[in-house]
């Protein structure tokens, strides 16, 4: 059965939503780069690779269901923060804003009672509430080491550590 028109202009929203989120990982990788936070900036960049790929990932479902897939632009994305915490703080925000644009997708599908949508949405779900807790880890450790020092340093090296590893299924 084809994917419903009015669950496919939300799942075209959402793939939108998350080529957003990738461009807003990618500024503030950038920011980072020159804040001279190099492991910080690396978390950032890995995080813009996961959102490439959750896009991707959406894209696939829509044209496997029948659906077409419309890109728009995307709009810009902040450039400047304080400092380290506003970063993640900010992330922690644009997380729980993904939440909630994810459950309004799966508000859609089931109000349509696309079943095959409600179960492909539930990785995405799951994935979420990995993204806020990993933020939430961070934004404690900052809390704890400051602004500046030796445990901001071993937090940049802990950052510089993370690899992207595409999703599975």
């Amino acid at each position: 059965m084809a994917i419903k028109k009015n669950v496919e202009a939300k799942l075209n929203e959402q793939i939108n939503a998350e080529f957003w989120s990738a461009y807003l990982y990618l500024s503030m990788s950038n920011y980072l780069v020159s804040d001279g936070k190099p492991g910080f900036a690396n978390w950032m960049r890995i995080q813009y690779e996961e959102e490439i790929s959750h896009a991707m990932r959406m894209m696939d479902y829509v044209n496997e269901r029948g659906g077409r897939v419309l890109l728009k632009s995307i709009a810009d994305v902040p450039s400047e923060w304080t400092d380290l915490m506003e970063v993640f703080k900010e992330t922690l925000g644009h997380e729980e804003k993904v939440t909630s644009l994810i459950n309004e997708c799966v508000d859609v599908a089931m109000s349509e009672h696309d079943h095959a949508t409600c179960n492909f949405l539930q990785w995405y779900i799951m994935e979420q509430v990995e993204e806020e807790a990993n933020v939430n880890d961070i934004l404690d450790k900052l809390s704890m080491v400051g602004a500046s020092g030796h445990g901001l340093y071993m937090m940049d090296k802990e950052m510089a550590a993370r690899v992207f590893t595409p999703p599975v299924g």
